[in-house]
């Protein structure tokens, strides 16, 4: 027993040490296929080749099997092997054909090939060589039988019509099965009558026969009358189909009138696109058949004598396919082999195991069992070893896969996991040392601390796996731990050694802070630890690790190497809850936990909403918020309108609102208003957001009770009496239908005349009435009212009713002519006022001497003003002018019309030749004569202006000669320019030149020779003759 032990071990050795390379299970590389042979009449070579190739070392051996029963190829026999591939020769088409299967074994199992089939296909002649004639009415259905000859494989069938090649075409008339060969007519004529001929061909031989004529011969006595549909060719009730074939159902009716062939599924649903309807839908054809498919389909044949139908159901099947399969794996002896095996399937499989191409042998079910495809081996050993194939079957086939099982024996080996060279362990903690030697079978796994035995305790214990567990470590289990392993075949040991640590403590206690929003504080966590030992601290916020630098600047580490402290600052409510510190070393972890409560303002209240609404209050309630840790000492209320700028605190019958209070009532509202509210909420740290704001809501109406604002009038049209206000707002209007009542009396009448105006936004109210004097004194009030009734009056005040137009003319109309662009004109005023009208100012009129008065411009003054002065008109042209009075009912009638002529231009020459010299304090300037042109006017003199700078307002001194002194001090710089001027204004101005300041006594200059530029309007102080500072 020892010796075969011992050549177990050491061919378990070779295997495990060799690997794959040398060592092989066979694996098929090729497996037999499925075959139909054609057999042709008069063919002597029949032969047949199964393949079958596999890999393995040692190379396979094959066998095959036949319809469950090996074969045994002998010397002279039909079957020979030539490697693996089984020949046959001299087919037999009755002792052959079956399901065939190919054995490959080796040392380490045999496997079993997929089955394949051997079917032969051939087609013998047709026996009789006549038929009897077959008698039909016109108008009656017949069936012609075809009856095939003996045969194997598919075939398809077409007629001959009394001779070749005239076939019987197919129509909703004639009707060739395919599943039959049989030929239908639904109804017969006479151009049907004559030979009909069936020709049977073979799909696999290619071969074709005919059959014998049968006369189709028509009756004389008489004509066959109207029938319902019969049915003749119709499908089985259950129909099988193969998952991904395609099918086809035949129906076909006899019947006069011709039937119509349709086609439906029982339940409702429509046919896909793939579905094909052909030979005038006498076939339902579904290729690529799946589950969907599957069903109750109802062949209908209708005329108009009648409806018949059939039915047949589409069953969906499907062969099993592998989706998991097992894998080849290598165990030790006693351990516990677990192989899953599915497949999908219609029906669902079922499945088996086999070993080395045998059935398992279940007597140990104890150890073997097969659930479900799922094989299981317990206590696996050396005679478990081989090749193990799962079979899923059902009824319409079975599929085989492949898997090697190896159970290996060998002595203790630590080579690939030794003890861990360090462990490290905390004091008065527990420690697990690991002991994983690779061994089979498992042997006994014992323990030294140095050189001495361990011997188990209530702190020291070996475990099932091997491992040593130490309880309640102490400073003294410290040292070299050797674990010793054995079995029959040797021994094996590893060594490791055990350091003891203090433990980790922290120092910080447990507590509790209580903070306001807006503080920072610190969360303590100090440590007592082993100095060899590196710390890892890790903070936690209600149990989520808290990542510094991700989270805002709240959070920030502050302690050293032996304290992990950290910073919160500006403390929010949403930071409140519990913070853990813990510490970790390689040996051991701790941690310690605080609870944050932080205060603030209050949550927003809740459920904020009206329970009751009047004309001006509002009754609201609400319920409490988060106090946030404070308890509430007040409330607020806030409202808005749609007139409102915003929230606005509104005033409530207690005026305040303490914290335990949920309802109030808010006064002073404004009836017939859409009003939101919201309850905003106090502690003794601040006042919180508000509450959601309520639904909005009306309060009721009720009389108006605010009357328009700067109520006045006056003016319009003759006879007109203008009221005018300010409209009151629509907020202030009480109710729906707000209008306004408007009153008016002659100034000293007892009674009052009233109009309604009933638009809420009219400012405006027109009396119109002949008998209103002119500029007569009226009181007028105007009141409010709704669908409510009337409110107030505003308070009274007087107004005039529309004047009179001023019915004269202003007199003495004067013109003069002031300069080239300028005139003045003056005339004598109208009285101011009677007791019809007034006078408000004048209008003048004018317009050039080429203009029409149509387009005259208009300048209007007001008050009792008596002259006007009309700028920015044109030199030497005419212009004509009259006046009229104006007051608000109009203008009056105008003047008699003035003319006047402008005078000529000033000149359009600046001066030139600009010299000029400094001697001490004084400044000498001279320069070149201005000519006019001939529609100028005359140089009547020269104005010199000077400045320190560009920018400053000048000094300007008149002269009558082009020279002129000036005293001026020549410590500094100047700017000066000098233009002409006459009756026609002033001319174009010189171009500026400098004089700079002087450091001596005497200088001189001139300005540049260039033209001067335009004429430019500097206010100044004129002074005439001699300069005046």
């Amino acid at each position: 027993m020892e010796l075969l032990w011992k050549l177990i071990v050491l061919l378990s050795l070779v295997e495990y040490l060799t690997g794959s390379g040398v060592l092989q299970r066979p694996v098929f590389t090729k497996q037999p296929g499925s075959v139909v042979f054609p057999i042709q009449s008069g063919e002597n070579r029949r032969e047949v080749v199964f393949s079958c190739e596999a890999q393995g070392h040692p190379p396979p051996s094959y066998r095959w099997m036949l319809n469950g029963s090996f074969i045994l190829p002998m010397p002279g026999s039909r079957f020979s092997l030539m490697g693996g591939n089984l020949h046959i020769t001299n087919l037999n088409k009755d002792e052959d054909v079956g399901i065939y299967q190919c054995f490959a074994s080796n040392s380490f199992g045999t496997v079993i090939s997929r089955e394949a089939s051997l079917h032969v296909a051939y087609l013998e002649n047709f026996k009789t060589q006549r038929r009897n004639p077959v008698r039909v009415r016109e108008g009656q259905g017949v069936v012609l039988l075809c009856g095939p000859p003996p045969h194997s494989g598919e075939l398809t069938f077409t007629w001959i019509f009394n001779e070749y090649p005239s076939f019987v075409v197919q129509d909703t008339r004639r009707f060739v099965s395919q599943k039959t060969g049989n030929l239908y007519i639904a109804k017969v004529e006479p151009s049907d009558v004559g030979n009909y001929t069936c020709v049977v061909t073979n799909m696999v031989t290619k071969s074709s026969v005919q059959g014998p004529p049968s006369p189709l011969v028509l009756r004389l006595d008489g004509v066959m009358g109207e029938y319902e549909p019969k049915i003749e060719v119709q499908f089985p009730e259950v129909v099988p189909v193969a998952k991904s074939s395609t099918v086809k159902l035949e129906c076909f009716a006899l019947g006069n009138p011709v039937p119509t062939i349709s086609w439906k599924r029982v339940d409702g649903a429509p046919f896909g696109r793939k579905v094909d309807l052909n030979k005038a839908s006498g076939v339902l054809e579904i290729p690529y058949f799946q589950q969907e498919d599957a069903g109750m389909y109802e062949c209908i044949a209708e005329n108009s004598r009648g409806r018949n139908s059939v039915k047949g159901k589409l069953s969906f099947y499907a062969p099993p396919q592998l989706t998991e399969k097992p894998q080849d794996v290598q165990k030790t002896i006693d351990d516990t082999l677990v192989w899953e095996c599915k497949a999908s399937a219609k029906p669902k499989p079922s499945y088996r195991w086999l070993k080395n191409g045998e059935p398992l042998d279940y007597m140990e079910q104890d150890r073997v069992q097969v659930n479900n495809g799922v094989l299981t081996i317990n206590n696996l050993n050396l005679a478990d070893i081989g090749m193990y194939q799962c079979v899923a079957e059902n009824k319409h086939g079975r599929v085989f896969t492949n898997a090697e099982l190896r159970v290996i024996a060998i002595a203790p080996d630590f080579s690939q996991n030794l003890l861990k060279t360090q462990t490290l362990a905390r004091q008065g903690g527990d420690v697990l040392i690991e002991c994983k030697p690779r061994m089979s079978p498992r042997g006994v796994i014992s323990w030294r601390k140095g050189n001495e035995a361990l011997r188990e305790s209530h702190r020291m214990m070996v475990l099932d796996n091997g491992s040593l567990r130490l309880s309640n470590v102490t400073k003294m289990d410290a040292g070299i731990y050797t674990c010793v392993a054995r079995n029959q075949f040797g021994v094996a040991s590893s060594s490791g050694s055990l350091f003891v640590k203090e433990a980790t403590t922290i120092t910080s206690p447990a507590g509790h802070l209580d903070v306001t929003v807006g503080e920072s504080i610190v969360l303590p966590c100090q440590v007592s630890h082993d100095p060899t030992l590196d710390l890892k601290f890790t903070w936690f916020f209600n149990e989520q690790v808290i990542h510094f630098g991700s989270q805002g600047a709240y959070f920030e580490k502050v302690g050293g190497r032996s304290a992990g402290d950290i910073m919160i600052r500006n403390i929010q409510l949403s930071h409140a809850g519990k913070y853990t510190c813990a510490v970790q070393t390689k040996v051991d972890s701790v941690s310690i936990a605080t609870d944050v409560v932080v205060r603030g303002p209050p949550g927003p209240p809740l459920d904020c909403q009206v329970t009751e609404m009047t004309e001006t209050t509002a009754s609201l309630s609400w319920r409490p918020g988060l106090d946030n840790h404070s308890p509430l000492l007040s409330y607020t209320i806030q409202a808005r309108t749609p007139f409102s700028l915003g929230w606005q605190t509104v005033a409530t019958v207690l005026e305040a609102l303490k914290g335990k209070q949920l309802s109030a009532t808010v006064t002073d509202l404004s009836p017939w208003v859409d009003y939101e509210f919201r309850v905003l909420a106090t502690n003794s740290v601040g006042t919180g957001e508000p509450s959601k704001p309520s639904k909005k809501t009306r309060t009721k109406e009720m009389l108006p009770r605010v009357t328009p604002a700067r109520v006045n009038g006056g003016g319009g049209g003759r006879s007109e009496l203008v009221i005018t206000w300010e409209p009151v707002p629509e907020e202030m209007q009480g109710g729906p239908g707000f209008g306004y009542v408007v009153a008016f009396r002659p100034l000293g009448a007892p009674g009052w005349m009233q109009a309604a105006v009933t638009s809420p936004d009219a400012s405006r109210y027109v009396f119109k009435n002949e008998t209103i004097p002119p500029f007569s004194p009226y009181q007028v009030k105007v009141g409010v009212y709704n669908n409510k009734g009337e409110g107030p009056f505003s308070p009274v005040t007087t107004i005039y009713s529309a004047e009179e137009e001023p019915s004269r003319a202003p007199v003495r109309l004067r013109v003069r002519s002031v300069s080239a662009s300028e005139v003045e004109v003056t005339w004598k005023p109208l009285a101011w006022s009677n007791s019809r009208r007034r006078i408000l100012g004048y209008e003048l009129l004018y317009w050039g001497e080429k203009e029409k008065p149509d387009a005259a411009s208009v300048v209007r003054t007001e008050g009792n003003k008596t002259s006007v002065l009309i700028r920015d008109l044109e030199g030497s042209s005419t212009y004509y002018m009259s006046l009229r009075a104006y007051n608000s009912a109009g203008v009056g009638p105008q003047s008699s019309i003035v003319n006047v002529t402008t005078k000529k231009p000033p000149p359009s020459q600046a001066p030139v030749k600009i010299m000029w010299n400094t001697s001490n304090s004084k400044v000498i300037l001279r320069w070149d004569q201005v000519h006019a042109l001939e529609n100028e006017s005359e140089v009547t003199g020269y104005k010199v202006m000077y400045s320190q700078d560009k920018h400053s307002r000048p000094s300007v001194v008149e002269t009558n000669n082009t020279s002129l002194e000036l005293s001026l001090p020549t410590n500094q710089d100047y700017v000066i320019q000098i233009k002409p001027f006459s009756e026609g204004g002033e001319g174009i101005s010189s171009r500026q030149i400098t004089i700079p300041k002087v450091e001596g006594s005497i200088a001189t200059g001139a300005a540049p020779k260039s033209l001067g530029f335009s004429a430019v309007s500097i206010g100044a102080v004129v002074l005439t003759g001699r300069m005046l500072l």
